[in-house]
């Protein structure tokens, strides 16, 4: 049968990846883009970063200008959301219209916690950093002497840590578990990181919940579990975020913690994918969740080629960034099943990098201000080579030696 209509679900990265993959490979059916945000489809990356700090213009946030949309022929619908899906009539439900597909790409993203309102998440001062809205409600407040409290010590919350502290901010940072980065690096990479942010003049509390925000209306202070209050003018919430699986799970889709899809991007139900943060895939034995632009760029690239009949697997190595002041942390593949961590110091007294092994092969590495070593551990993670570790540990060997090695 030919393919006459495509309809991709979600404005970000991942949405977009599929319909301009879907294009470029010659594609000749309608390709309808539903984008819930009455903006172009746009990056993230730069919210929590040079866009909050006013260093990048609103322009630049978006992949394309509005004439590569209609170059293509990709219809964008903007302010649409999915509300309904009907698999067997094929037809998709939105806010103001319903529309027929052939297949269908749902790249719906995910959500980002929120404080529950009994403990003030409500107060206005309270923000979220996840779309341009959030960061033009938050930017106004980012004023050189005011109090912010940021609540997190994943990416988000420190990124957004450092830029309070470029704008002249005095910031607290406070993470429920025992160190920040807990979920994505190693103990060596937090503690790295936390002294980065301590000599910064960030007050780090780690081990430290919040019990709960003050404030009539507006924020005002905050309680935190080990019984300290703090005056505050305004909050950043960086508690992590959950998967948009609403629209599939209504279809009838396995969805748990995320939408199930096969090595091939297919999700349960015969012409529905997905692809990005919203995925749940296999890897390594296992089924992952990834929020990364790596993962949301491949895996929607992938799943347009399957659309076509590719019927390629998505194999990733994975790779993940984050800046923080002028620390660029960078990230290759995934240290679940390492049995040591190897450091490396790096060129400088600010560089440095971690190795995560299984037995004498390279699983992960992260790598602070040193590029080198990020290309290369990533390159060996793909090669699946057999290494020493007594000659990444020895900071004077070139670590290239280890790519010519057997």
């Amino acid at each position: 049968m030919q393919l006459k209509n495509v309809v991709v679900v979600g404005g970000g990265q991942a949405g977009f990846s599929t319909a301009a993959k879907l294009r470029s490979l010659g594609c000749d059916a309608r390709i309808t883009l539903v984008c819930a945000e009455n903006e172009l489809p746009y990056q993230r990356p730069p919210l929590s970063k040079k866009y909050l700090l006013g260093d990048f213009a609103r322009e630049r946030l978006y992949l394309r200008p509005a004439s590569y949309y209609r170059d293509n022929s990709i219809d964008l619908l903007l302010g649409q959301r999915g509300r309904r899906i009907d698999p067997g009539a094929k037809r998709l439900e939105l806010d103001a219209t319903s529309i027929e597909y052939d297949e269908l790409v749902l790249a719906t993203g995910s959500i980002p916690r929120r404080l529950p309102a009994v403990i003030g998440g409500n107060l206005e001062g309270v923000h979220t950093i996840r779309t341009v809205a959030d960061i033009d409600s938050l930017q106004p407040e980012f004023q050189p002497g005011r109090r912010v409290l940021v609540v997190g010590g994943g990416y988000i919350g420190l990124e957004a840590a450092s830029a309070a502290v470029v704008c002249g901010m005095e910031v607290t940072v406070i993470e429920a578990a025992d160190r920040i980065l807990q979920r994505v690096a190693c103990p060596q990479t937090s503690s790295f990181m936390a002294e980065v942010h301590r000599q910064k003049g960030v007050d780090l509390l780690e081990a430290c919940g919040l019990e709960k925000l003050l404030g009539s209306s507006r924020v005002e202070a905050a309680k935190f579990t080990d019984g300290t209050a703090l005056e505050v003018d305004l909050v950043v919430v960086g508690i992590g975020i959950v998967p948009d699986s609403g629209l599939a799970a209504q279809a009838g889709a396995s969805a748990e913690l995320g939408i199930v899809v096969d090595s091939y991007g297919r999700t349960s139900i015969p012409h529905i994918w997905a692809a990005g943060d919203c995925t749940v895939f296999p890897f390594r034995d296992r089924r992952i969740r990834l929020e990364s632009v790596q993962n949301a760029i491949d895996q929607a690239e992938c799943v347009a080629q399957n659309i076509l009949g590719a019927e390629r697997e998505y194999l990733p190595v994975p790779w993940f960034w984050s800046d923080q002041y002028d620390a660029k942390l960078q990230i290759a593949g995934l240290g679940f099943g390492s049995n040591r961590i190897l450091s490396r110091l790096g060129r400088t007294s600010d560089s440095v990098s971690f190795w995560y092994m299984k037995d004498d092969r390279v699983l992960a590495v992260d790598a602070v201000n040193d590029p080198r070593s990020y290309m290369i551990g990533k390159r060996l993670i793909e090669m699946d080579k057999r290494v020493d570790g007594a000659l990444i540990e020895d900071a004077s060997v070139n670590l290239k030696v280890l790519l010519r090695s057997r």
